[in-house]
């Protein structure tokens, strides 16, 4: 069984996945992480909720960013507010020592008090709602111009919510050299053609884990 040392992560990542406990990666973890570690180009991920996906993005961003820097180096986007403060505190569980620093903007918190954090904060990584996100975009308050990473996650999801021309306009912004990440549960066809339009010739792996909030259901 494949162990989260033979991944190519960092000693500190891998003491801290230690002290939680985690030894062995889920499927998508294993395939992803080295993928995203050792390569520049763009990437899909297709795997359900639960299956780990939040993690096999997360670690390779420690490997990627400049702890120094105090500009967003990643945008990770999220359909629901819920999944944003879960990514949030996956992010704050996997890295607590990291200078790498996050912060959450969606709908239901005020603008002062996410504005404030932004400022105070300087954080390199932003989780966040398309429609939040372009909120504080517009404003002149989230810049995005020395953005290596865009993270789209549960992709599919962001479709069914009518986000789809809200991340198109997202990385109409994020124009520089950036890689794209995507995780997705299906590929309808509005992905495909996102993925046909702004990526770049992606690595794509697949999971075939059932989520395990899937396998703790009984239908009847």
């Amino acid at each position: 069984m494949t162990k989260f040392s033979e991944l190519g992560l960092n000693k500190g990542t891998l003491a801290t996945l230690e002290g939680l406990g985690y030894e062995n990666p889920t499927e998508i973890q294993e395939k992803a992480i080295p993928v995203l570690i050792d390569s520049d180009k763009d990437f899909v991920g297709l795997a359900q909720t639960g299956t780990g996906k939040t993690a096999a993005f997360l670690l390779p961003l420690e490997e990627k960013l400049d702890p120094t820097s105090k500009k967003i180096q990643t945008l990770i986007l999220s359909p629901t507010r819920e999944l944003a403060n879960q990514i949030y505190g996956e992010f704050e569980k996997l890295f607590p020592r990291t200078k790498i620093k996050a912060e959450v903007v969606c709908g239901g918190v005020s603008y002062d008090r996410q504005i404030g954090a932004i400022k105070r904060k300087k954080p390199q990584v932003i989780i966040g709602t398309p429609g939040r996100v372009i909120d504080l975009m517009n404003q002149g308050l989230l810049r995005f111009d020395e953005t290596k990473f865009l993270i789209l996650d549960e992709a599919d999801e962001m479709l069914n919510m009518g986000f789809l021309e809200d991340v198109q306009l997202v990385l109409e912004n994020i124009k520089n050299d950036r890689n794209i990440w995507m995780f997705s549960a299906t590929m309808p066809r509005e992905i495909k053609s996102l993925i046909k339009n702004e990526f770049s010739e992606p690595i794509t792996v697949s999971s075939s884990t059932e989520s395990s909030a899937k396998k703790s259901i009984e239908q009847r």
